[in-house]
Parts: C-alpha cells; sequence; structure tokens
C-alpha cells in the first residue's frame, strides 16, 4: 500500500463510508478506500512520472473501483448516486 496509509486512516474512511471501522467488507467504505489510494497515487505521479510501476498501480485500483461501482449501480442505484456524488468521482 504505502506509508501515507495509516490503520487510523483506513479506520476513518471505513467508519465515515461503511457505518463501522470494523465494516471493511462494504461496498461503499471499499469504494472510498480505492479513490483515496487513487488521488494519493496520482499525487505521486504528478512529480514522478516515469514510475511506471506505481502507473500500472493506479490503473489497475482504477479498474477495481470501476467493477465495485458497476456492481453498486446494480444493486442499489440510490447508494450509487449518494456514493459518486459525496466523493465527487463521476462530473
Amino acid at each position: 500500500m504505502g506509508i501515507y496509509l495509516t490503520q487510523e486512516k483506513k479506520d476513518e474512511i471505513f467508519q465515515e463510508y461503511g457505518g463501522d471501522a470494523k465494516n471493511t467488507g462494504s461496498i461503499e467504505g471499499q469504494i472510498a478506500l480505492f479513490t483515496y489510494r487513487i488521488k494519493m497515487l496520482s499525487q505521486h505521479l504528478n512529480a514522478n512520472q516515469k514510475d511506471t510501476a506505481c502507473r500500472k498501480a493506479l490503473l489497475t485500483l482504477v479498474g477495481k473501483r470501476k467493477g465495485l461501482l458497476t456492481y453498486l449501480a446494480k444493486k442499489d442505484i440510490q447508494k450509487y448516486r449518494d456514493l459518486i456524488a459525496k466523493l465527487g468521482i463521476r462530473k
């Protein structure tokens, strides 16, 4: 993962989006965690443009997040709309 993501930060993300800090399996919490990691990797890539391993990790995370968002949209469209508005990921 990286040094930027401490256990306290993960607990905070899952508390806010998953309902409980221990509810790490919630789709909303996982999407929020991926979004946070994507933002951090994007900042890193702006400073280190030749870091191809980081670029591959970023693309992998974006693909995983897209899959989870598709699943959530099929399962509960209202939760999907609320989550993307809260995270600010779809323009």
